[in-house]
């Protein structure tokens, strides 16, 4: 098979539609038809149906589909492999990171890395799982730092640090003036969280559940996570938070823990790769130094 035919392929299963990848290729519509005549020739099996005005992969195209992305993981691996021989730490990291390792480990990571190699060009893209996942298994990035790692085969995950989510609040929040404060204590607070399906916050509402206690209040909703520091200091609210933002100075705002029995949510920070993909020596020094640093880190 011509490895110019399976990236052709890949657009056409891509947008469903022949004379749209035409367009996006630059190429004449009846090219890319004999592209698909040459592989379903190689394959001895059709690869499209039609389906109204498009088309749509059959059983062998989707099987095509995984081998023809892996082919072109590994033919970009092998070069950009090539050309790192000799050039030692240079060349381009793309990262996706989740909010809060973008926040406390990478800024650190980032430094040491550049002063170590001045070359390097670092991408990054903020985001949650939902959003960095679809980018890792397409290869638009290198690595993906998160909670999670992916669960399917195909992909490895290292474990950089445990991160503790808690109940913060302004430090001077009446709930501070309470001795020992229960779940029981926080029902005729208000509070602003990430909405229902975001992983912390159906921790906590699980967590009231299992305690028959009433779910809290919600008067502020944010999935900028980045702002909820902000909102907490500036509202008088509470929030359900990594500890992190209550180291002092890291946040910029005045915020404590309020500890209640059974309300530390603990999760993974991982950075997760293609198991059968090349991790440039630039990307493996990231990792590291986002390891020192997660591991070193206040708190």
């Amino acid at each position: 098979m011509d490895l110019r035919d399976l990236q052709y392929f890949e657009v056409i299963a891509e947008l469903e539609h022949l004379g749209r990848a035409a367009e996006r290729l630059h190429r004449t519509q009846p090219a890319l038809t004999s592209c698909v005549r040459r592989l379903e020739e190689a394959c001895g099996a059709a690869l499209f149906e039609k389906t109204g005005r498009g088309i749509a992969l059959t059983t062998a195209g989707h099987a095509l589909l995984k081998w023809a992305q892996r082919t072109r993981f590994d033919v970009e691996s092998a070069r950009r492999e090539i050309g790192d021989i000799g050039r030692g730490l240079k060349g381009t990291i793309s990262v996706g990171i989740v909010p809060t390792a973008a926040q406390f480990l990478l800024p650190p990571a980032a430094r040491e890395l550049m002063a170590e190699a001045p070359g390097i060009t670092l991408r990054t893209t903020v985001g949650l799982g939902d959003i960095l996942t679809p980018l890792l298994r397409a290869g638009d990035i290198d690595l993906m730092v998160g909670t999670e790692g992916i669960k399917e085969p195909g992909f490895t995950s290292q474990f950089l640090a445990e991160d503790l989510i808690v109940v913060a609040a302004n430090s001077t929040h009446e709930i501070f003036g309470k001795p020992k404060p229960t779940l029981k204590d926080l029902r005729g607070y208000r509070w602003v969280l990430q909405p229902p399906g975001a992983p912390t916050r159906d921790w906590l509402d699980q967590t009231f559940d299992r305690h028959h206690q009433p779910r809290p209040i919600v008067q502020v909703e944010s999935t900028m996570l980045l702002m909820l520091p902000s909102l907490i200091n500036e509202t008088g609210l509470l929030s359900f938070i990594s500890r992190l933002h209550l180291q002092e100075g890291r946040s910029g705002a005045a915020l404590r823990e309020v500890q209640i029995k059974n309300t530390t949510m603990r999760r993974r920070m991982v950075v997760t790769y293609r198991e059968s993909g090349y991790v440039s020596p630039a990307a493996q020094r990231l990792i590291g130094l986002l390891a020192k640093n997660a591991t070193t880190r206040p708190g």
